[in-house]
């Protein structure tokens, strides 16, 4: 597979996973790629840090620096949960999120789909995987709505 046809594979996954835009936004730059010992692409950087990884079943887990292109690059909701001050502190350490205290989210999530989880004026405080649909992250008052990767750390 030549690099330009497996940029082109890479960004038809993130459009098919993300929405469209999101491979022009995630893939835009300079990057590097992490391969597997089969040559595999695992994991694609930036300058500034992880952008995806690219597990076996073919969808990506989104890094920081990944989440920040794509907040910037889709508008919200999509690929959104958002959660209030209470839960703002305990995401950016990268502690899960819970349903108690989800105040949006977008209504395609699905359990499972990667996500970003934003504070009210979109900032992003981590990225993780949704374990519950949009409308039980909204209806339930118990239960973890996103399995935090990684919290975005302190504000810039």
């Amino acid at each position: 597979m030549t690099d330009l046809d497996e940029t082109a594979r890479l960004h038809r996954i993130a459009d098919y996973q993300f929405g469209s835009g999101a491979g022009g936004a995630l893939f835009a730059g300079d990057l590097r790629v992490e391969r597997s010992s089969s040559g595999r692409p695992v994991q694609v950087h930036a300058p500034e840090g992880r952008l995806v990884s690219l597990g076996a079943d073919g969808r990506f887990t989104l890094g920081i620096t990944g989440g920040r292109r794509l907040l910037e690059a889709l508008d919200a909701p999509t690929c959104r949960v958002v959660v209030g001050d209470e839960s703002e502190p305990f995401v950016r350490e990268g502690k899960n999120a819970f349903a108690k205290f989800v105040r949006g989210i977008d209504p395609a999530i699905r359990p499972g789909d990667e996500v970003c989880v934003v504070h009210p004026e979109d900032d992003l405080l981590g990225v993780g995987r949704a374990e519950l649909s949009a409308e039980a992250a909204i209806d339930f008052e118990t239960g973890m709505a996103v399995k935090l990767r990684e919290g975005a750390g302190e504000p810039e």
